[in-house]
Protein backbone atom coordinates (compact mmCIF):
# COMPACT_ATOMS: atom_id res chain seq x y z
CA UNK A 1 0.00 0.00 0.00
CA UNK A 2 2.85 1.98 1.06
CA UNK A 3 5.02 1.13 -2.23
CA UNK A 4 1.37 2.83 -4.87
CA UNK A 5 1.28 5.80 -2.00
CA UNK A 6 4.52 6.43 -3.01
CA UNK A 7 4.01 5.73 -6.76
CA UNK A 8 1.68 8.17 -6.76
CA UNK A 9 2.63 10.91 -5.33
CA UNK A 10 5.81 10.53 -7.56
CA UNK A 11 3.54 10.76 -10.86
CA UNK A 12 1.71 14.10 -9.65
CA UNK A 13 5.14 15.97 -9.18
CA UNK A 14 6.11 14.35 -12.83
CA UNK A 15 2.53 15.66 -13.90
CA UNK A 16 3.80 19.35 -14.93
CA UNK A 17 6.51 18.11 -16.82
CA UNK A 18 4.94 14.97 -18.41
CA UNK A 19 2.48 18.05 -19.52
CA UNK A 20 5.31 20.12 -21.36
CA UNK A 21 6.75 17.21 -22.29
CA UNK A 22 3.68 15.50 -23.93
CA UNK A 23 2.38 19.42 -25.28
CA UNK A 24 5.65 20.49 -27.06
CA UNK A 25 7.08 16.94 -28.37
CA UNK A 26 4.79 13.76 -28.34
CA UNK A 27 1.69 15.85 -29.36
CA UNK A 28 3.70 17.51 -32.65
CA UNK A 29 5.47 14.32 -33.35
CA UNK A 30 2.09 12.06 -33.71
CA UNK A 31 0.98 14.62 -35.84
CA UNK A 32 4.26 14.22 -37.95
CA UNK A 33 3.92 10.62 -38.47
CA UNK A 34 0.13 11.13 -39.37
CA UNK A 35 1.09 13.84 -41.82
CA UNK A 36 3.74 11.14 -43.18
CA UNK A 37 1.00 9.11 -44.71
CA UNK A 38 -0.77 12.09 -46.00
CA UNK A 39 -0.27 13.81 -49.00
CA UNK A 40 1.19 17.47 -48.96
CA UNK A 41 -2.34 18.97 -48.21
CA UNK A 42 -2.81 16.86 -45.27
CA UNK A 43 -6.16 15.60 -46.87
CA UNK A 44 -5.26 12.96 -48.69
CA UNK A 45 -4.05 9.30 -47.33
CA UNK A 46 -1.40 8.12 -49.26
CA UNK A 47 0.13 4.89 -47.52
CA UNK A 48 3.34 3.77 -47.58
CA UNK A 49 3.33 6.76 -51.23
CA UNK A 50 5.78 8.59 -49.13
CA UNK A 51 8.30 6.44 -47.35
CA UNK A 52 8.65 4.90 -50.95
CA UNK A 53 9.37 8.16 -52.11
CA UNK A 54 11.74 9.40 -49.39
CA UNK A 55 13.68 6.16 -49.33
CA UNK A 56 14.23 6.16 -53.33
CA UNK A 57 15.00 9.66 -53.42
CA UNK A 58 19.16 9.90 -53.94
CA UNK A 59 19.47 12.95 -52.40
CA UNK A 60 17.81 11.40 -49.30
CA UNK A 61 20.52 8.23 -49.89
CA UNK A 62 23.55 10.26 -49.69
CA UNK A 63 22.23 12.18 -46.79
CA UNK A 64 21.39 9.47 -44.59
CA UNK A 65 24.60 7.55 -45.76
CA UNK A 66 26.71 11.15 -45.33
CA UNK A 67 25.46 11.06 -41.53
CA UNK A 68 25.86 7.95 -40.65
CA UNK A 69 29.28 8.12 -42.32
CA UNK A 70 30.15 11.28 -39.77
CA UNK A 71 28.48 9.11 -36.58
CA UNK A 72 30.67 6.45 -37.24
CA UNK A 73 33.98 7.98 -37.14
CA UNK A 74 33.00 11.04 -35.00
CA UNK A 75 31.37 9.13 -32.11
CA UNK A 76 34.33 6.64 -31.09
CA UNK A 77 36.71 9.47 -31.95
CA UNK A 78 35.08 11.62 -29.73
CA UNK A 79 34.10 9.14 -27.07
CA UNK A 80 37.71 7.47 -26.70
CA UNK A 81 39.96 10.72 -27.28
CA UNK A 82 37.94 12.23 -24.39
CA UNK A 83 38.09 9.46 -21.86
CA UNK A 84 42.17 9.43 -22.37
CA UNK A 85 42.14 13.41 -21.83
CA UNK A 86 40.10 12.86 -18.73
CA UNK A 87 41.93 10.28 -17.49
CA UNK A 88 45.22 12.25 -18.20
CA UNK A 89 43.87 15.31 -16.65
CA UNK A 90 42.01 13.35 -13.76
CA UNK A 91 45.31 11.47 -12.68
CA UNK A 92 47.60 14.31 -13.09
CA UNK A 93 45.88 16.58 -11.46
CA UNK A 94 45.24 14.36 -8.17
CA UNK A 95 48.43 15.72 -7.27
CA UNK A 96 47.58 19.36 -6.81
CA UNK A 97 49.70 20.33 -9.95
CA UNK A 98 47.85 23.90 -10.75
CA UNK A 99 48.35 23.65 -14.52
CA UNK A 100 46.52 20.42 -15.32
CA UNK A 101 43.70 21.88 -13.03
CA UNK A 102 43.88 24.81 -15.31
CA UNK A 103 43.49 22.63 -17.57
CA UNK A 104 39.98 20.95 -16.60
CA UNK A 105 38.31 24.31 -15.84
CA UNK A 106 39.34 25.35 -19.31
CA UNK A 107 37.95 22.47 -21.05
CA UNK A 108 34.63 24.11 -21.60
CA UNK A 109 36.23 26.92 -22.95
CA UNK A 110 35.37 25.92 -27.05
CA UNK A 111 31.59 25.44 -26.07
CA UNK A 112 31.08 29.17 -24.47
CA UNK A 113 32.30 30.80 -28.22
CA UNK A 114 29.93 31.64 -30.43
CA UNK A 115 29.49 28.98 -33.52
CA UNK A 116 29.56 32.09 -35.87
CA UNK A 117 33.21 33.23 -34.70
CA UNK A 118 34.18 29.29 -34.45
CA UNK A 119 33.65 28.84 -38.11
CA UNK A 120 34.95 31.96 -39.02
CA UNK A 121 38.22 30.57 -37.88
CA UNK A 122 37.80 27.24 -39.33
CA UNK A 123 37.21 29.65 -42.70
CA UNK A 124 40.35 31.71 -42.60
CA UNK A 125 42.32 28.57 -41.66
CA UNK A 126 40.76 26.15 -44.24
CA UNK A 127 39.79 28.62 -47.34
CA UNK A 128 41.63 28.31 -50.84
CA UNK A 129 43.51 31.34 -49.83
CA UNK A 130 43.58 31.05 -45.81
CA UNK A 131 46.24 29.89 -43.18
CA UNK A 132 47.29 26.74 -44.41
CA UNK A 133 47.65 26.87 -48.06
CA UNK A 134 49.65 30.50 -47.77
CA UNK A 135 52.08 29.07 -44.79
CA UNK A 136 52.20 25.48 -46.90
CA UNK A 137 52.32 26.95 -50.50
CA UNK A 138 49.63 24.62 -51.09
CA UNK A 139 46.63 25.21 -53.95
CA UNK A 140 43.95 22.83 -52.09
CA UNK A 141 40.12 23.48 -52.00
CA UNK A 142 39.96 22.35 -48.63
CA UNK A 143 35.89 23.53 -48.16
CA UNK A 144 34.94 22.32 -51.28
CA UNK A 145 36.36 18.84 -51.90
CA UNK A 146 35.84 15.66 -50.34
CA UNK A 147 38.34 16.96 -47.25
CA UNK A 148 35.50 18.89 -46.17
CA UNK A 149 34.18 15.68 -44.51
CA UNK A 150 37.51 15.83 -42.31
CA UNK A 151 37.55 19.47 -41.57
CA UNK A 152 33.64 19.38 -40.56
CA UNK A 153 34.69 16.14 -38.20
CA UNK A 154 37.93 18.03 -36.73
CA UNK A 155 35.52 20.88 -35.96
CA UNK A 156 32.92 19.17 -34.28
CA UNK A 157 35.81 17.15 -32.38
CA UNK A 158 37.19 20.34 -31.35
CA UNK A 159 34.07 22.02 -30.07
CA UNK A 160 32.39 19.18 -28.36
CA UNK A 161 35.64 17.59 -26.67
CA UNK A 162 35.92 19.65 -23.31
CA UNK A 163 31.85 18.63 -22.57
CA UNK A 164 32.66 14.95 -22.75
CA UNK A 165 36.22 15.31 -21.19
CA UNK A 166 34.00 16.73 -18.14
CA UNK A 167 31.57 14.30 -18.42
CA UNK A 168 34.37 11.57 -18.24
CA UNK A 169 36.58 13.30 -15.22
CA UNK A 170 32.74 13.50 -12.82
CA UNK A 171 32.44 9.56 -13.78
CA UNK A 172 36.39 9.22 -12.62
CA UNK A 173 35.62 10.69 -9.83
CA UNK A 174 32.51 8.67 -8.55
CA UNK A 175 35.18 5.68 -8.67
CA UNK A 176 36.63 4.61 -5.09
CA UNK A 177 40.23 5.51 -4.80
CA UNK A 178 40.20 2.31 -2.47
CA UNK A 179 40.00 0.63 -5.69
CA UNK A 180 42.89 1.47 -7.34
CA UNK A 181 45.23 0.54 -4.41
CA UNK A 182 43.81 -2.28 -4.39
CA UNK A 183 44.61 -3.23 -8.01
CA UNK A 184 48.11 -1.86 -7.25
CA UNK A 185 48.95 -3.73 -4.18
CA UNK A 186 47.85 -6.46 -6.14
CA UNK A 187 50.32 -5.83 -9.04
CA UNK A 188 48.23 -4.74 -11.53
CA UNK A 189 49.44 -2.18 -13.88
CA UNK A 190 48.28 0.72 -15.77
CA UNK A 191 46.34 -0.77 -18.32
CA UNK A 192 45.42 -3.92 -15.83
CA UNK A 193 43.63 -0.74 -13.58
CA UNK A 194 42.30 1.25 -16.60
CA UNK A 195 40.50 -2.34 -17.79
CA UNK A 196 39.46 -3.79 -14.76
CA UNK A 197 38.59 -0.98 -12.84
CA UNK A 198 38.54 2.15 -14.43
CA UNK A 199 36.21 0.74 -17.53
CA UNK A 200 33.57 -0.88 -15.26
CA UNK A 201 33.11 1.92 -12.87
CA UNK A 202 32.54 3.66 -16.24
CA UNK A 203 29.79 1.75 -17.26
CA UNK A 204 26.73 3.84 -16.69
CA UNK A 205 28.48 7.06 -17.87
CA UNK A 206 29.51 5.42 -21.19
CA UNK A 207 25.65 5.38 -21.78
CA UNK A 208 25.22 8.64 -21.28
CA UNK A 209 28.02 9.75 -23.40
CA UNK A 210 27.08 7.53 -26.09
CA UNK A 211 23.62 8.79 -26.30
CA UNK A 212 24.43 12.18 -25.37
CA UNK A 213 27.46 11.83 -28.47
CA UNK A 214 24.93 10.61 -30.85
CA UNK A 215 22.30 13.46 -30.07
CA UNK A 216 25.30 15.79 -30.63
CA UNK A 217 26.48 14.45 -34.31
CA UNK A 218 22.51 15.04 -35.23
CA UNK A 219 22.33 18.47 -34.32
CA UNK A 220 25.80 19.66 -35.46
CA UNK A 221 23.71 21.48 -38.57
CA UNK A 222 25.23 24.70 -37.67
CA UNK A 223 28.27 24.11 -38.14
CA UNK A 224 28.29 22.69 -41.50
CA UNK A 225 25.98 25.11 -42.76
CA UNK A 226 28.09 28.32 -41.50
CA UNK A 227 31.37 26.30 -42.82
CA UNK A 228 30.13 24.97 -46.52
CA UNK A 229 26.81 26.71 -47.43
CA UNK A 230 23.43 25.88 -48.52
CA UNK A 231 24.89 23.55 -50.96
CA UNK A 232 27.68 21.79 -49.91
CA UNK A 233 30.18 19.53 -51.01
CA UNK A 234 28.34 15.99 -51.56
CA UNK A 235 30.88 14.58 -48.42
CA UNK A 236 28.75 16.56 -46.05
CA UNK A 237 25.54 16.71 -47.09
CA UNK A 238 23.69 16.12 -44.28
CA UNK A 239 19.66 15.01 -43.18
CA UNK A 240 20.07 18.57 -41.85
CA UNK A 241 20.65 19.75 -45.52
CA UNK A 242 18.05 18.02 -47.08
CA UNK A 243 15.23 18.97 -44.34
CA UNK A 244 16.26 22.63 -45.22
CA UNK A 245 15.75 21.99 -48.51
CA UNK A 246 12.10 20.39 -48.29
CA UNK A 247 11.14 22.90 -45.83
CA UNK A 248 11.78 25.57 -48.63
CA UNK A 249 9.99 23.59 -50.88
CA UNK A 250 7.10 23.27 -48.44
CA UNK A 251 7.41 19.43 -49.39
CA UNK A 252 5.68 18.39 -45.50
CA UNK A 253 5.21 14.98 -46.70
CA UNK A 254 8.67 13.84 -47.38
CA UNK A 255 9.92 16.02 -44.46
CA UNK A 256 7.23 13.81 -41.98
CA UNK A 257 8.46 10.70 -43.83
CA UNK A 258 12.14 11.22 -43.32
CA UNK A 259 11.83 12.42 -39.91
CA UNK A 260 9.76 9.50 -38.73
CA UNK A 261 12.41 7.29 -40.99
CA UNK A 262 15.88 8.81 -38.90
CA UNK A 263 13.96 9.03 -35.26
CA UNK A 264 13.36 5.24 -35.63
CA UNK A 265 17.19 4.53 -36.56
CA UNK A 266 17.92 6.90 -33.74
CA UNK A 267 15.38 5.10 -31.39
CA UNK A 268 17.06 1.62 -32.60
CA UNK A 269 20.93 2.92 -32.16
CA UNK A 270 19.65 4.11 -28.37
CA UNK A 271 17.51 0.93 -27.54
CA UNK A 272 20.12 -1.28 -25.98
CA UNK A 273 21.15 1.70 -23.35
CA UNK A 274 17.85 2.55 -22.19
CA UNK A 275 17.81 0.94 -18.86
CA UNK A 276 21.79 2.54 -18.10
Amino acid sequence: MKKGIRNWREFVFLTPSLAGVSVFVFLPFADVVRRSFMNAAGRKFTWSANYQAVVRNPAFRLALGNTGRFLLVCVPLLLVMSLLLANIIHFCSSGAKRQWKFLRNSCLLPLALPVVSLMFVWQMVFHKNGLINTYLNLSQDWLNSSYTFWVFAATFLWKNMGYYVVLWLAGLEAIPGELYEAAVVDGAGVFARFRYVTLPGLRQMTSAAFVLAVTATLKSYRESYLLAGEYPDRSIYMIQHLFHNWFRDMSVEKMSAGAVIVVCIFAVMVWPFRKK
